[in-house]
């Protein structure tokens, strides 16, 4: 028999109370890992054409905003509302879908683009995207990368009821130049 190079070990089974100890170390080592956490990333351009960092802002509320809506004795409602830098300044825009709030039947949409700078108090429309007076309906609304997509339903003629739009265009608004330019995306279709 060949005689073991290390020596023996005073003991090789381990008690409940070693696993309470274990557990109880582990725990302690993820809890203090929790408290001593690096600061937060931030990225920064360098170089000549750099832009300041800015305090991220909130976007404007399209509930304080007056719209350039005609609805008589009745409200206008916010339908729809998405928010993100549109121009590249590094502040927030919203883009809010409206309508007068009417009873029944299908009111036209307006789809306004809304800012606020940092020394205004109330948000105020910069852009229309959409008028109403165009007699359109808007879904499938969305801003991503910049860019604000929208389905419109409308009508070929005055003739058509509105209850029934017989027209249907993808259409897209990008910042362009010092303002919003609209097209169709690719692959998209008109009814």
């Amino acid at each position: 028999m060949q005689q073991s190079a290390v020596p023996e070990l005073a003991h090789t089974n381990t008690s409940p109370i070693q696993w309470v100890a274990t557990a109880t170390a582990v725990a302690g080592v993820v809890a203090l890992s929790s408290l001593l956490q690096p600061d937060p990333a931030t990225a920064a351009q360098s170089g000549p054409d750099a832009k300041p960092a800015q305090a991220s802002a909130a976007a404007p509320d399209p509930s304080a905003v007056d719209f350039p809506i005609e609805c008589g004795p009745v409200k206008v409602l916010v339908q729809k509302k998405a928010s993100g830098d549109l121009d590249g300044d590094g502040r927030p825009e919203t883009v809010a879908v409206v309508r007068c709030d009417a009873g029944s039947g299908t009111p036209p949409n307006g789809v306004y683009v809304l800012t606020q700078a940092k020394d205004e108090s109330e948000p105020r429309v910069v852009a229309t995207l959409v008028d109403p007076k165009d007699r359109l309906s808007v879904t499938d609304f969305a801003l991503s990368d910049g860019a604000v997509t929208a389905t419109l339903l409308g009508y070929s003629s005055s003739e058509v009821p509105s209850c029934c739009p017989d027209v249907k265009e993808l259409v897209k608004w990008q910042w362009k130049n010092g303002v919003f330019v609209r097209s169709t995306p690719s692959g998209a279709q008109s009814v």
